[in-house]
C-alpha cells in the first residue's frame, strides 16, 4: 500500500514557468486523501527560498518542510565534516545557502558542483581539475545528462562532472538524486519504509532507477524530458507508466 509519494518537480508538476495541466488539482486530491508527499528536485540553480517562491506562485501549496532539494543535502553533508573549506561552482542565488562556509578557489577540501550554465570553460574546468589532484573531493549535486526547458532539452551537468571524474581518476560523491543518501533523506522526514513509498518522475534514469534501488515503487511520466526512444533503450523498467500527473489519483483510486 503507497502511504508516501515523493513529486520530482520540473517536468512532472511543470516545465519551466509553465503548470502541468491538471498538476495542481492531482496533488491536493492525493494529499486529501491522506498519503504523505514530499516534493524533490535535483535543481541546483535556485536556492530553498527561491525554489519554493517559483513553486508557489505557480499555484501550489508546498510548505518548506515538504520540499527536499539536492543543494540542501549538500548542506547537511557539508555540516557533518569538520572545518570544511569549500570551493562553491553554484549559482549566486544557491551560493546563499552556502554562505556561512570557509571559501577558497584553489585550496579548497571540497569543490561542489552543480549548474553554473555559460560560466562553464576550459580554464575553470582546469582549474578544478588541478585542485582535485592536490586532493580535493569532488561532490556533485547531481549528474543528470539533461533536462527539458521552455526551448527544449539542455545539456546538464553530468557530462562536466563525468569529464572532471576521467581526468582526476576520481568517483564524485553524487549528493542527488539517484543517490541511496538522498532518498534516505526523504523516507526519514516522512517517517516511512521504501516500500511504502512511490517516486513519481520524468527521469527513468534518476527519478525511477534511483527510486527503484532504494526499494521504492518507480512512476514515469510521459511529460517533461520523457523520450519514448530513451527509455525503450533503457534497462529499467517503471513500476508504472502513465501520461501525466493529473492519471495518478485515478490510478491510486482516490
Amino acid at each position: 500500500m503507497i502511504r508516501g509519494l515523493l513529486f520530482d518537480l520540473d517536468g512532472v508538476l511543470y516545465v519551466g514557468s509553465q503548470v502541468v495541466d491538471g498538476a495542481i488539482d492531482a496533488v491536493e486530491r492525493i494529499r486529501s486523501s491522506g498519503i504523505s508527499c514530499r516534493f524533490i528536485t535535483n535543481t541546483s540553480t535556485l536556492s530553498v527560498d527561491s525554489l519554493l517562491h517559483k513553486i508557489n506562485s505557480l499555484g501550489f501549496s508546498i510548505s518548506r518542510q515538504e520540499l527536499i532539494s539536492a543543494p540542501q543535502v549538500a548542506l547537511h553533508y557539508l555540516n557533518q565534516q569538520p572545518n570544511p573549506v569549500c570551493c562553491f561552482l553554484l549559482s549566486d542565488d544557491v551560493k546563499q545557502d552556502f554562505i556561512g562556509f570557509q571559501q577558497s578557489d584553489k585550496d579548497a577540501d571540497y569543490i561542489v558542483v552543480g549548474d553554473i550554465g555559460s560560466a562553464w570553460s576550459y580554464q575553470l574546468m582546469n582549474e578544478v581539475f588541478c585542485c582535485l589532484m592536490n586532493g580535493a573531493q569532488l561532490i556533485a549535486i547531481h549528474k543528470n545528462r539533461f533536462w527539458q526547458t521552455d526551448q527544449g532539452l539542455q545539456m546538464d551537468i553530468g557530462g562536466v562532472v563525468e569529464a572532471l571524474e576521467y581526468a582526476s581518476n576520481m568517483k564524485a560523491k553524487i549528493i542527488g538524486k539517484p543517490s541511496y543518501d538522498f532518498f534516505r533523506v526523504a523516507l526519514s522526514s516522512m517517517g516511512l519504509q521504501p516500500a511504502e513509498v512511490a517516486i513519481i518522475g520524468d527521469d527513468i534514469d534518476v527519478d525511477v532507477g534511483g527510486g527503484q534501488q532504494a526499494g521504492l515503487t518507480g512512476i514515469l511520466v510521459k511529460t517533461g524530458k520523457y523520450r519514448p526512444s530513451y527509455v525503450e533503450a533503457s534497462l529499467i523498467k517503471p513500476d508504472m507508466l502513465i501520461n501525466s500527473i493529473k492519471d495518478l489519483p485515478c490510478i491510486l483510486k482516490i
